[in-house]
C-alpha cells in the first residue's frame, strides 16, 4: 500500500482535470486507459479551482467509492472536488440537492421521490412517451431539407416528458435548458453560474407554490399531498427534490440521443440487427449508456476518515473523483471495452453511477432512449448525417458529454 503523502501520486505533477478527449468523441481520456493500467488512484489538478484531488478508473475503485459510507457527497465540506465555479459563500447558502445528501437526510427524501419513478411507473408512462416521440416525428417528416435532430427530437421529447412529470408549462422548457446546461459547465463565469442558481430557485419555488395551492397529477404535486397526510419532510426538500430532478432529468437524454444516433450510424450492421428486432432496443439502450457513460466525472466524494482504495491509502479531508466512463471500459469487467456491441453483456456497467445515489430516473430514461431508438429508425430507415461528421462539434470542460450546438440529419 502507497501513501498519498506528497504533490501526487507518483511525483509528478498532476494532470489539469477534467481531460481532453481524443479523437473519438464517443471515448473517454486516453489518458483513463494508463491510470487504469497503473492500478491505483493519480493525483489531478481541477482546471477552475487548482485543487489536488483523486480520479479512481478502475471499476472496482469506482464502485468502491460510490458505496463506501466514509465518503460523502456534500458539495460544501471542503474537500469535495467541486468542478463547476460556485463562490464558496453562495455554496454555502445552497439548499443541496438530493444528489449531494447523506444519509440519514439522503436517506428520508430518497424515499420520498423514488415510488414517482419506479419501473413499473415507467412502463405505465411509455404510451404517452410513445405519443411524444411520434409527434416530434411527423413534423421531422414534414420539413424539407436537412433537420436539426436537437431541436427536432433529442431536445423537445425530454424536455416535454420532463415538464409533464414535474407539471411545468412545455414552454418553458428552453429555460430549464439554459440553466441546466450552465450548472454543469466548468467553463462558466462565476456571475453567469450565480445568475443561473438564482433563476432556478425562483422558478422552483414559485412552481412549489402553486402546487401546493392548486395540487395537479404530477410528480410535485403527490409528494406534496402525501407529506400533507404523513409529514415527512419539509418545504425546502420538497424544493431539492424539484432541483434534483432539474439536474438529472431532460439534459442528460437530451445528449444520450444525439450521441446515441450517431454512434447507431456509425455502426449499421448494428444498426439494421435493431431495425429488424426491436427486442434488441433494452441491451442495446444500456450498451450505449455503457459505452457513452455521458456524466463521467459527476460522481465525486470527500474522504471522512482514512481509506485504502487500489493500494492507495487516501487521507481524510482528500477529495475523490469517481470516473465512471473509465470504470465502464474496465478490460477486467467489459472485454474489448472500446468495441460497440449491442449484444454485450453490460451487468455491472456505472453509467447511472451505483450506490444510493444511483440515478433515481434510471427507469424512466431506459424508457425514453428505448422508444426514441426504435421508433425512429423504424420510421426514418434512411436517416443519416447531413454534414461530415468531421463537421459535428461536442461538448468538453462539462460535467455532461453531448453535442454541441447542430446535428443536422436528413434522409
Amino acid at each position: 500500500m502507497t501513501d498519498s503523502t506528497g504533490p501526487s501520486d507518483n511525483g509528478s505533477e498532476p494532470s489539469p482535470f477534467p481531460m481532453d478527449r481524443g479523437t473519438c468523441p464517443f471515448s473517454p481520456p486516453p489518458e483513463y486507459a494508463g491510470m487504469r493500467a497503473a492500478g491505483t488512484p493519480a493525483k489531478v489538478r481541477l482546471r477552475w479551482s487548482g485543487k489536488e484531488v483523486w480520479a479512481v478508473s478502475r471499476h472496482e475503485d469506482v464502485r468502491q467509492v460510490l458505496s463506501d459510507s466514509t465518503m460523502s457527497s456534500n458539495w460544501k465540506l471542503p474537500a469535495y472536488p467541486l468542478q463547476v465555479p460556485v463562490p464558496d459563500e453562495m455554496l454555502q447558502q445552497l439548499e443541496l440537492p438530493l444528489v449531494a445528501m447523506d444519509p440519514p437526510e439522503h436517506s428520508a427524501r430518497r424515499r420520498v421521490l423514488i415510488p414517482e419513478l419506479t419501473a413499473r411507473r415507467a412502463q405505465a408512462l411509455r404510451p404517452r412517451i410513445q405519443e411524444i416521440v411520434d409527434e416530434h416525428i411527423d413534423a421531422m417528416l414534414a420539413q424539407d431539407g436537412p433537420v436539426d435532430l436537437i431541436q427536432a427530437l433529442a431536445f423537445p421529447v425530454p424536455a416535454l416528458i420532463f415538464c409533464e412529470l414535474l407539471g411545468v408549462p412545455a414552454a418553458d422548457s428552453d429555460f430549464f435548458r439554459r440553466v441546466a446546461e450552465t450548472l454543469v459547465r466548468s467553463d462558466v463565469e462565476q456571475e453567469e453560474m450565480i445568475s443561473a442558481q438564482i433563476e432556478m430557485e425562483a422558478y422552483l419555488d414559485k412552481l412549489v407554490s402553486e402546487k401546493e395551492a392548486s395540487p395537479g397529477d404530477d410528480v410535485i404535486s403527490r409528494i406534496i399531498v402525501k407529506n400533507r397526510e404523513t409529514p415527512t419532510i419539509e418545504r425546502r426538500d420538497i424544493l431539492n427534490l424539484a432541483k434534483n430532478l432539474l439536474f438529472g432529468g431532460f439534459d442528460t437524454t437530451s445528449n444520450m440521443i444525439a450521441l446515441g444516433v450517431l454512434v447507431l450510424l456509425e455502426h449499421p450492421e448494428q444498426l439494421a440487427e435493431l431495425r429488424g428486432d426491436p427486442g434488441l432496443a433494452p441491451n442495446a439502450v444500456e450498451e450505449l449508456l455503457r459505452y457513452l457513460s455521458i456524466a463521467d466525472s459527476s460522481p465525486a466524494r470527500a474522504v471522512l476518515q482514512d481509506v485504502e482504495i487500489g493500494g492507495t491509502l487516501i487521507r481524510a479531508g482528500e477529495g475523490v473523483i469517481a470516473l465512471t466512463s473509465s470504470a465502464n471500459r474496465d478490460e477486467n469487467v467489459f472485454p474489448d471495452p472500446d468495441r460497440f456491441d449491442i449484444h454485450r453483456d453490460t451487468f455491472g456497467h456505472s453509467a447511472f453511477g451505483h450506490g444510493i445515489h444511483q440515478c433515481p430516473g434510471a427507469n424512466i430514461v431506459r424508457v425514453e432512449l428505448e422508444v426514441v431508438f426504435t421508433t425512429l429508425f423504424a420510421r426514418i430507415p434512411e436517416l443519416r448525417l447531413a454534414v461530415p461528421r468531421e463537421e459535428v462539434s461536442f461538448k468538453s470542460h462539462t460535467l455532461v458529454h453531448g453535442v454541441n450546438g447542430e446535428l443536422p440529419v436528413t434522409w
